[in-house]
């Protein structure tokens, strides 16, 4: 199970970013933009981003 690192306003934002990256691949036809909006998308999902895990950030506040 993954561990949880991710914050309710870093959830956000990594949302956002995620979902506008891919709204800019579909709407202006660079594909690379949606693969790449992917990643913060999911890390957004799933609460666990492998970079922070890495660095040791936490941003949820809690010790999972």
């Amino acid at each position: 199970m993954l561990n949880k690192n991710i914050g309710s306003v870093d959830r956000a934002l990594r949302a956002v970013v995620g979902l506008a990256l891919i709204a800019l691949a579909v709407f202006s036809q660079g594909m690379a933009w949606g693969w790449i909006g992917v990643v913060p998308l999911a890390t957004a999902v799933f609460s666990s981003c492998p970079a922070y895990s890495l660095i040791g950030v936490n941003t949820c506040g809690s010790k999972n």
